[in-house]
């Protein structure tokens, strides 16, 4: 029966269990740490995706901000370049009205000159129908009108663009009015124009700050997120660096133990040998057998005929022999 642990003895490998327990507990605060750094870098990347997300949604919605605010822009200008032709051509009128039609040095406009092309060519044809004259006289109406056409077609490009209204310049009062009138709705669109103009580009200026908003916020995130890793890497490394130092202790307790019982095995071995009877041992069976080939008798328990008064003799020493072996084997702890 196995008796009560002795307290009183010492474990040998106290001192280096005591220290790998102090390191092992530091590993694990240490990886507890480093996993709490990692789960907040990848909340703060969460967010950060997240951001950058409405970035892109963000940045997609001002490109048709943008195609709206150029197509105003674009209309604004047409409104424009149509004012400014239609007073150049009514400042030529009034030029006209007020005898310096003729004046050197004086340019028409485009839209002027068309009307007035367009005025006179009407005027002969009428006449060249209605009138007879002589042939030459004819000739000369024809190629006046000829000429006059084809400088027309030369200005209808850059009159056509800005769609000039045509006047009767027969009657410059009428046609000055008209075109007064034509330059003020222009001008009102114009305006009108500029107004959408200036609220689509307040609208597009707050999506540009709320852009540059979001960019900001998702490479404060993106940065942040970088900072927590790279606090969990260096823990990380320090963790690897320790348990070199964990695994070592490991190793010598692993082989303080394996000595151990090697030497316990070898020494119960050594004991078991010693407690072998006659019957279990193999020398005593083969001493047995030499002994039955050579005298050709055996009796059970290895005692011969002669023995069996001396083994009488020897029956009370027996016992103190047994006792004597009842030690047995060391029990591994």
């Amino acid at each position: 029966m196995r008796g009560p642990r002795d307290e009183t003895v010492p474990n040998p490998d106290s001192e280096l269990r005591d220290q790998l327990q102090t390191m092992e507990g530091k590993v694990r605060k240490l990886r507890e740490t480093r996993n709490s750094l990692r789960d907040q870098g990848k909340a703060i990347a969460k967010k950060r995706n997240a951001v950058q997300d409405q970035y892109k949604e963000h940045r997609d919605k001002l490109t048709d901000m943008k195609a709206e605010l150029d197509a105003i822009h674009a209309e604004r200008n047409l409104h424009k370049a149509k004012r400014n032709a239609i007073q150049e051509q009514l400042r030529d009128l009034i030029g006209q009205a007020k005898g310096r039609r003729n004046e050197k040095g004086e340019k028409k406009s485009a839209t002027a000159e068309y009307s007035q092309l367009m005025s006179e060519i009407k005027n002969l044809e009428e006449r060249f129908q209605t009138n007879s004259s002589s042939t030459k006289k004819e000739k000369e109406t024809m190629e006046r009108i000829k000429r006059m056409k084809r400088r027309v077609e030369e200005l209808e490009p850059e009159v056509a663009k800005f769609e000039i209204i045509n006047v009767d310049l027969s009657n410059l009062d009428e046609a000055i009015a008209t075109l007064k009138a034509e330059a003020d709705d222009a001008h009102k669109m114009f305006v009108e124009a500029l107004k959408r103009a200036d609220a689509a580009w307040i609208e597009y200026k707050a999506g540009l700050d709320h852009r540059n908003f979001l960019k900001a916020e998702g490479d404060r995130h993106h940065e942040e997120s970088v900072e927590f890793h790279e606090k969990a890497n260096v823990i990380h490394a320090k963790i690897e660096e320790l348990m070199v130092d964990v695994n070592k202790v490991r190793d010598e307790l692993n082989m303080a133990r394996e000595e151990r019982e090697s030497w316990i095995s070898e020494h119960n071995d050594a004991v078991k040998a010693e407690m072998k009877t006659g019957a279990e041992s193999e020398e005593v069976a083969e001493a047995l057998v030499q002994s039955l080939l050579s005298e050709g008798e055996l009796v059970f328990g290895g005692i011969g005929k002669g023995d069996s008064s001396l083994s009488k003799k020897r029956g009370s020493g027996s016992s103190k022999k047994k006792n004597m072996r009842r030690l047995g084997p060391i029990r591994r702890r």
